[in-house]
C-alpha cells in the first residue's frame, strides 16, 4: 500500500475538484491519499509518492496556492530521487504556447530534482474534455500500478 500526497494548484475550483476524485479513486484501490492543505518544503519532502494537479494561469503561470512551494523547490533543489512522482496539468490549447503551462514548468523542476516519474506528464486539454477525469482515470491506473 502506498501513501501519495497530492499537491494542487487551482484558479476556478477545477484542479482541486480533480485531486479530489484522485483521492477518492486512490483510496478506493487501498492507498492512502491526502490533499496537502499548504503545501510547503516540508510536506513535500514528507511525502512517500507525490502527485502534481495543476491548472495554468495568467501566461502560463503556476497558480498562487502551488507557487510558493515551487520557488521553494527551486531555491532549495531538495532532491527527489527516492520519490515516484505524478503531474497532471490542466489547459486549454487555444492558449497556444502557454497551455499547461504550470505543469510543463513542474514537471520540468521535478525532472530537474532527479524523480522518478514512471508516467509522463498528463497534459489535459479544456478544449478537448469537459470533464478532465475521463483522460486522467486511465494515466492515474498506470500511475498507481508503477508505484
Amino acid at each position: 500500500m502506498a501513501s501519495i500526497t497530492l499537491f494542487v494548484g487551482s484558479v476556478y475550483g477545477n484542479a482541486e475538484n480533480l485531486a479530489e476524485q484522485i483521492e477518492s479513486h486512490i483510496k478506493t484501490v487501498g492507498h492512502q491519499a491526502n490533499i496537502a492543505q499548504s503545501p510547503t518544503i516540508d510536506s513535500l519532502k514528507a511525502a512517500e509518492h507525490v502527485l502534481f494537479v495543476s491548472s495554468t494561469t495568467g501566461q502560463g503561470d503556476i497558480p498562487d496556492g502551488l507557487f510558493p512551494l515551487f520557488l521553494q523547490m527551486q531555491a532549495q533543489l531538495p532532491m527527489l530521487t527516492d520519490k515516484q512522482v505524478g503531474v497532471v496539468a490542466l489547459g486549454d490549447s487555444s492558449y497556444g504556447d502557454t497551455y499547461c503551462g504550470a505543469g510543463r514548468q513542474i514537471d520540468a523542476l521535478v525532472q530537474e530534482l532527479n524523480a522518478k516519474t514512471p508516467q509522463p506528464r498528463l497534459d489535459v486539454d479544456a478544449g478537448e474534455y469537459f470533464e478532465p477525469w475521463e483522460p486522467v482515470e486511465p494515466w492515474l491506473k498506470s500511475w498507481l500500478a508503477s508505484l
